[in-house]
């Protein structure tokens, strides 16, 4: 068939093929958008032509990592002693065993503490003779008392033990050691007990469990869509069937030159304690990408690579191919930016056939426009 020989009445031409008709909408539509296809109701089903309206929603976009789990490092606390002494007795035995906040941890003798103590008694016995004396002797014997207790604070002793140590009125040849926060031993110094100890010596590392953190890493083209307290969900094979929440607390400031990823660390609520340090885990961030945006399924999209286009259904079996500008992509939709608006309605099946009839009928309206202004010009 011969696309610029043409006739105002239906016909066939010298082959016995008919002519496909071109109707002015058509050619309207074509010069506009692309050629409108024509489609039987019948010829839609046997095609399997189906549509959807396009809607507003929002766009979340997937992100899927691993990671494990570790330490949270600001609930790691080390015990140590500000003074010099002997461990006399011991209460935390073995690395891995649990601890609460003021649970005793060992006893110590020290000579400087015990020093300090009868310090402490001989004022507060002195005070107590002084009920007679002119204000001022008895300010300075106050101080005196206030100073001592201060002086064993400093070191650590608690309030409890002081207020022990004034009522009974004698001095303690060990005082206990408390666990400052709760969690579980990580390490501990071998032999602890009988050891002569120096101050600033690390004897007990505690690390809390009520929260853990997670390494995880992702690709630098994922950034924009993770931030400080973005929320993510963890799976764990440990526990089939459960999902924990995570948020991101920290985000490295570099990028790695050979993986092109970026370490973030998650805080992880562990209030139950099942979580262990070292298990791995998939985590998954689904940030919200495009609010309120126009949307149409991904597979609605034609895409060449060149550009995105997608079959508008026109109504009355019409169709027509638009392209469209494309926003973020997730949950098997993408944004439309440009090209479409609300009430539109888009081919989700089959859009290839007519997407091909489509691009056959405007090729020959472009060579039958070519052909006329040829003749036209040559009648001139």
């Amino acid at each position: 068939m011969d696309p610029t020989i043409t006739s105002p009445v239906p016909r066939k031409d010298d082959m016995g093929m008919d002519y496909v008709p071109v109707y002015a909408d058509e050619a309207e539509a074509a010069a506009n958008q692309g050629a409108v296809v024509t489609i039987d109701p019948a010829v839609q089903q046997n095609m399997n032509v189906t549509t959807q309206k396009v809607v507003r929603r929002d766009i979340t976009r997937q992100i899927r990592t691993v990671g494990y789990l570790g330490y949270d490092q600001e609930r790691m606390v080390s015990v140590t002693t500000k003074y010099p002494g002997f461990v006399e007795k011991t209460y935390v035995n073995y690395v891995g065993q649990p601890v609460k906040k003021g649970q005793p941890l060992f006893e110590i003798y020290s000579p400087e503490l015990v020093q300090t103590e009868q310090e402490l008694l001989a004022a507060a016995r002195y005070a107590t003779t002084l009920t007679s004396a002119p204000p001022e002797v008895r300010e300075r014997a106050r101080k005196l008392l206030e100073s001592a207790k201060e002086r064993l604070g400093y070191w650590d002793i608690t309030d409890a033990q002081i207020a022990r140590l004034e009522k009974s009125g004698e001095v303690f040849r060990t005082l206990k050691v408390f666990a400052p926060a709760s969690g579980v031993v990580m390490q501990r110094m071998p032999g602890l007990e009988g050891m002569a100890v120096r101050p600033g010596m690390e004897l007990l590392h505690i690390a809390g469990m009520s929260n853990l953190w997670m390494t995880v890493e992702v690709y630098e083209d994922q950034l924009p869509w993770v931030d400080i307290g973005s929320p993510a969900t963890i799976n764990l094979t440990y526990f089939p069937g459960e999902t924990f929440r995570a948020r991101v607390r920290y985000i490295e400031p570099e990028v790695s030159v050979k993986t092109r990823t970026i370490q973030l660390t998650l805080d992880v609520p562990n209030p139950n304690g099942r979580l262990r340090v070292g298990m791995y885990a998939t985590v998954k961030f689904e940030p919200v990408a495009a609010r309120n945006a126009i949307a149409v399924p991904s597979n609605a999209v034609l895409r060449t690579g060149e550009r995105n286009v997608v079959i508008v259904a026109l109504g009355g079996g019409r169709f027509a191919p638009r392209d469209v500008k494309l926003g973020p992509e997730g949950d098997g939709f993408v944004q439309v930016l440009e090209g479409l608006s609300d009430g539109d309605e888009v081919v989700t099946s089959s859009q290839f056939l007519i997407d091909s009839e489509s691009n056959l009928r405007e090729a020959i309206q472009m060579m039958i426009a070519a052909k006329r202004a040829e003749a036209k010009g040559g009648g001139k």
